[in-house]
């Protein structure tokens, strides 16, 4: 039987011919809201079970489900209660069919009401954190007085002071919310107690899981030793430095048996090796390139030690070579790192013709996540040729002269001998998708003069990366890059280009 439906008793909906049809024939064209003013529509979307198809046609399609829309309705309150609107409210929806009967448009109207606000925000028990990082911990907490209380909020910052304690000796600290709304139930007064629990260092360290990686090999990536002082930043960044040896599938560093609260934490280190070996291997074709081939091959723990080693061929009409790489993780310190590549390079194009066969080593230092700096030497031989019809196209014969090129044989061949640094910093929270945070990065090379070579050049250039979520799905990403590269000594000729570039950009990035 078709029924029409009333929701709070406010708003019938003509939703008889939606009740009619078997489920999953109807798919929901549109969801939008009404009087939402104070969240993210785009998180309350999220938060539902009811979802907008995709406008693309082969996007994903969602049908419409009577009993999760009436579910998402009682969701809509809850989400706006987390987020300090008690009183918030559906007042009525309507749900329109589109001709053809097969698509529905879904508008809910929302009463917000007033919402519970932070009245004050204080901490107790901290007497075992220093003053001044105490201090730098109430300026960093999300939560805020005059702000909505968002429940999602206070667990946060109730993470952040237990965090807090165990960065400072304390593995076993403890925090407790207390909440006092007052007389009117709209200004929260918060208080986070901490029980700071028995003072710890560390203790004797286990390692568990590994087969083929030695245990020097983990013990070498901890940042911490049996007697220092126990604090949780500096056993997530050797935690963090297990993973990026690309050994583990999964590392875990946790202190054993909290519940005892020992003086001398021990710390069981938890590995699950992966797959030391990846091969990859492609084919393709171009209208360009015509056939293409790819060979990949990559060993994380070649010869043990964590060692990686790596090869790379292709083969195609436009350019074909071997690129060998090898990477010795622990230099001497632990936050050195050693590279070597090596490269038989031949790039085949209708206006030029390039063979590059060299090495690189490179010496790095990571400070920390965020920091690092390198220092390198290349060195390699260039041989290339300008294509005779290019040669012959006097608008670009000044182009020419300027990239080293002998203007009467369009040819060039000589030795690079280069010296590099570069610095980097990151706050971005992630290198391959970022969404916030920014990337500087430096880097300045000489060749010539102190490595004597066929070139002779100085360059530096900078390349600045920045990154601003307007939304969980909508991100500004801006960049600037900027270099300068110029020859010295009297001998201008071979010099493999002599320029200013500058170049800068933002792009909305969606997804």
């Amino acid at each position: 039987m078709c029924v029409k439906v009333r929701v709070l008793g406010l708003v019938a909906l003509a939703i008889s011919a939606v009740a009619c049809k078997e489920e999953g024939t109807i798919k929901v064209h549109s969801l939008s809201f009404k009087g939402v003013k104070a969240v993210d529509e785009a998180r309350l979307k999220g938060a539902l079970a009811t979802h907008q198809s995709s406008w693309i046609p082969w996007g994903k399609k969602h049908d419409f489900d009577r009993s999760r829309f009436d579910a998402d309705l009682k969701r809509i309150q809850a989400f706006y209660a987390d987020r300090g609107y008690p009183d918030a409210r559906v007042t009525g929806y309507d749900v329109t069919l589109n001709r053809r009967r097969d698509q529905v448009d879904l508008t809910v109207t929302i009463a917000e009401g007033e919402p519970v606000l932070v009245a004050s925000l204080d901490f107790s028990g901290f007497g075992v954190v220093p003053p001044s990082h105490l201090d730098e911990l109430k300026t960093r907490v999300p939560l805020k007085v005059g702000q909505p209380r968002d429940r999602q909020l206070v667990a946060l910052t109730h993470e952040m002071a237990v965090n807090e304690l165990k960065d400072h000796g304390y593995p076993y600290g403890r925090v407790s919310t207390n909440e006092d709304d007052g007389t009117d139930g709209k200004h929260a007064r918060l208080t986070f107690a901490a029980e700071p629990g028995q003072i710890a260092h560390i203790g004797p360290i286990e390692i568990v899981g590994n087969k083929s990686v030695s245990e020097s090999v983990i013990r070498r990536e901890l940042t911490f030793k049996p007697g220092d002082l126990y604090e949780r930043s500096v056993v997530q960044d050797s935690q963090r430095r297990l993973y990026g040896l690309e050994l583990f599938q999964f590392a875990n560093v946790e202190p054993l048996n909290p519940e005892q609260q020992p003086a001398d934490a021990p710390i069981r280190v938890t590995v699950a090796e992966g797959n030391h070996q990846r091969m990859n291997f492609g084919v393709g074709y171009g209208t360009e390139e015509k056939a293409r081939v790819d060979a990949e091959y990559h060993h994380v723990n070649f010869f043990g030690g964590a060692r990686s080693a790596g090869a790379h061929v292709r083969w195609s009409s436009l350019d074909r070579g071997a690129r060998l790489d090898f990477n010795q993780p622990y230099f001497f310190r632990p936050h050195f790192s050693l590279g070597a590549e090596a490269q038989q390079w031949y790039t085949f194009t209708p206006a030029y013709r390039s063979i590059v066969t060299g090495a690189k080593v490179t010496v790095t230092h990571r400070a920390s996540q965020q920091m690092s700096w390198a220092a390198s030497i290349t060195r390699e031989h260039d041989s290339s040729a300008i294509a005779d019809n290019v040669l012959t196209d006097f608008a670009l014969r000044n182009n020419l002269i300027a990239l080293g090129l002998d203007p009467t044989t369009g040819e060039q061949d000589g030795t690079l001998n280069a010296l590099g640094f570069d610095m980097q910093r990151s706050t971005a929270d992630s290198l391959l998708n970022a969404h916030r945070g920014y990337q500087v990065a430096f880097h300045t090379e000489e060749a010539g003069r102190f490595v004597p070579g066929t070139f002779n050049y100085y360059a530096v250039s900078a390349d600045a990366r920045h990154y601003l979520p307007f939304s969980d799905q909508v991100v500004l990403a801006s960049r600037v890059q900027i270099g300068n590269i110029r020859p010295f000594g009297s001998d201008k000729v071979n010099v493999p280009f002599s320029k200013k570039y500058f170049l800068g950009g933002a792009t909305i990035i969606h997804g």
